[in-house]
């Protein structure tokens, strides 16, 4: 994608890294909007009569009814007012409208570029404005599962639809990383570690974070609230170990949040493993970027032992949602890194 035009470079560059920073914003409304059990007051799918929020009681009387047929409201909201429909409602309508700026601000560029480059040189930032309209499926997706006989959406699709998320962000960030990669900070490494072991610890990193949705599809930080043992054990002592062997495990909340658990402490290790390899080698070029990482990696941990300890509480919580992208980044640049 890089091309020898400075000028095209630069506004490319802007541009991918403008939507790291607004993809980035919607992960942590995505998850304010899920921690506040507002992902299923808006009921339709509404592509563009949506855009606009309520301008009037009558409106905010029609989504209120709306939102009163579904299971969540018979059996769970049933005394909410309106003034407290409002509040979760416009977690919802804010999560989809930047939904749809994030498809604006991508496409529109993207077209340009089109003509001041060769499309084939733009193939993968094509693949990616797919996946963000994939995304926009997968959304709905989640959403119409908590519609007819469920109070809260699927954990699965909860799962898959921030996985994507994150695989987007992911994608934007690589592509800035190889737009940047005549810089001579980028190409001046030499001595690397196998690029198999970062991307493993990438897919760690990935897996960790579906099974983190799992735990807050299914309300699981909320029960354990106690570390480094569960209670007064170290497995969960409402449960066998034989069930950890069961796809059941994944829809078990205890089993969930163990799983979530033992899963930092693999990834914590496997770190250390990597950090050992480096320092040992004097690999001093990767120095910086495997302090950042492992910086990132403690964070997301302590934080995670702090959102059990408090209940998965909205604001530690967003805040473990929010180390989870720069952890992320790392990863891809620590693996970038190694692959260039």
């Amino acid at each position: 994608m890089y091309t020898a035009n400075n000028r095209i470079n630069n506004q490319l560059s802007i541009w991918l890294i403008t939507m790291f920073l607004i993809i980035s914003i919607m992960i942590i409304v995505g998850g304010l909007t899920r921690l506040t059990d507002s992902g299923l007051s808006i009921t339709k799918w509404e592509l563009f009569s949506g855009l606009l929020p309520p301008l009037n009681e009558n409106e905010w009387i029609l989504y209120f009814n709306l939102y009163k047929e579904i299971p969540e409201f018979k059996l769970q909201n049933f005394n909410m007012s309106i003034q407290e429909f409002k509040f979760i409602f416009w977690w919802e309508w804010v999560h989809r409208f930047l939904g749809r700026v994030i498809g604006i601000m991508f496409i529109v560029p993207l077209i340009y570029f089109s003509f001041k480059i060769k499309i084939s040189m733009l193939l993968n930032l094509y693949l990616i404005f797919f996946l963000i309209c994939f995304q926009g499926f997968i959304g709905w997706y989640m959403v119409s599962s908590g519609l007819i006989d469920r109070i809260d959406v699927s954990h699965f699709r909860l799962s898959i639809h921030l996985l994507i998320a994150f695989l987007i962000l992911s994608l934007i960030l690589w592509n800035y990383l190889k737009l940047k990669n005549n810089d001579y900070t980028l190409r001046k490494i030499k001595n690397k570690i196998n690029p198999i072991l970062p991307f493993l610890f990438l897919v760690l990193i990935f897996i960790q974070i579906g099974v983190g949705a799992f735990v807050a599809g299914l309300d699981a930080g909320k029960i354990y609230n106690s570390w480094p043992l569960m209670d007064a054990t170290y497995f969960p002592d409402d449960n066998f170990v034989e069930n950890l062997f069961k796809l059941s495990a994944f829809s078990d909340p205890s089993l969930v949040q163990f799983i979530h658990r033992n899963l930092a402490y693999i990834i914590g290790f496997f770190y250390l493993c990597i950090f050992y390899k480096i320092y040992k080698n004097r690999m001093y070029d990767l120095y910086k970027s495997v302090n950042i990482l492992g910086f990132f990696i403690f964070l997301q941990i302590i934080l995670g032992i702090f959102t059990i300890i408090y209940g998965a509480q909205i604001y530690i919580s967003s805040m473990h949602q929010l180390s989870s992208i720069f952890l992320v980044s790392s990863s891809i640049y620590f693996f970038y890194l190694n692959t260039n």
